[in-house]
This record gives C-alpha cells, sequence and structure tokens, in this order.
C-alpha cells in the first residue's frame, strides 16, 4: 500500500465515523450517544442533533437536541409547558435534579401526541410518550432535549435517555471548551 493511499483510506475512515458520531457537543455539553440508537442529520437547522431509538414493527422514536444561545429558545417553563401542550389524554410529570453543577428539568408525558411546527397544522398521533430534559445553563443557553415516538419505544429507552442525560451533564464546559477526551 502506497502512503498516498493508506492517508486516503485514513481520511475516507476518519469522514465516515464523523458522519455517525458517537459523541457530539451541543451548547456547553457533550453527549454520548446510546449504541442502538441512529444519528440522524436533523431535519431542521433549528435542531443542533437527531438521534432515532429503533422499536419493533418498524416503529422508532425520535430525539432532537436544541440550543438557542443564552437568554434563548422561550426559557424552562415555556417549553415544559409547551411540550405538556402537544399531548391530550395522558397523564405528565416533571421533577428537576442536580447533577454536579448542572440543573436538570426531567418532563414526561403520554397520549395522543399533536405532531407539527407550533402554530402551524398537527397531526394527531395516539398512544404516544415523550421524555424531555432541559438541561440548565445561563452561561451558554439551556440546552433542550426531546424524545417523542409510540409509548413502547419510548418506554423502552426509558432508562438510557436519563443516562444520557445524566452522563452530559458533568461534561459541562464553558463557551467554546472542548471537554478533556475530544481535543
Amino acid at each position: 500500500m502506497t502512503l498516498r493511499s493508506f492517508f486516503l483510506l485514513l481520511a475516507t475512515s476518519t469522514s465516515l465515523l464523523a458522519a455517525d458520531p458517537l459523541e457530539f457537543q451541543v451548547g456547553a455539553f457533550t453527549f454520548t450517544r446510546p449504541d442502538t440508537w441512529k444519528w440522524i442529520v436533523p431535519s431542521s437547522t433549528m435542531r443542533k442533533a437527531q438521534l432515532q431509538v429503533p422499536g419493533t414493527n418498524q416503529e422508532k422514536a425520535e430525539v432532537t437536541f436544541f440550543h438557542f444561545g443564552p437568554g434563548q429558545g422561550g426559557g424552562i417553563k415555556a417549553n415544559i409547558d409547551r411540550w405538556f401542550g402537544q399531548f391530550q389524554g395522558g397523564p405528565t410529570s416533571q421533577n428537576e435534579v442536580n447533577e454536579g453543577r448542572t440543573r436538570i428539568y426531567y418532563v414526561q408525558a403520554a397520549g395522543t401526541f399533536q405532531s407539527g411546527m407550533p402554530g402551524g397544522p398537527t397531526t394527531p398521533l395516539e398512544n404516544y410518550a415523550l421524555l424531555g430534559a432541559i438541561l440548565a445553563d445561563e452561561q451558554s443557553g439551556d440546552v433542550f432535549v426531546k424524545m417523542t415516538g409510540p409509548k413502547a419505544v419510548v418506554e423502552s429507552a426509558s432508562l438510557l435517555f436519563p443516562q444520557m442525560i445524566a452522563q452530559a451533564a458533568g461534561t459541562r464546559g464553558g463557551p467554546g471548551v472542548v471537554p478533556p477526551g475530544n481535543q
């Protein structure tokens, strides 16, 4: 193998790995994608990252990550209220925890999900669920993570989701700070 071929192979394999990252940064946090979840190219420029959680019978849940910067994104309460407003006919719950120096707001909802853009037309999807988390960060801006999908798929991810969030909370750095190991 020539030296040129070696570098071409190395560059190709590096770009393929970057296209499906296990670790990715949103705001000041570095998230580690669970092995069974698939990296998806974000379907909107508002989304900083997007994952797909596989289920059975072709069902899947979607995990979206948003970061708008300091003081942007509508605030914690407004987002929780909006997320809950997208679900009808089922229970909702929320709790707050501290993970290191990061306050995390976890939310859950189930019922009929009104899928669609805020203020636009919606499609009712029955027997859906939501797992959400907001990682509070006044300096760099809050990070909003939302999983929606068929209830069985979301429930199957109910242990991995908070593990991913708690792990990311421990990586919190300042704006532009690259966590150790990612340099």
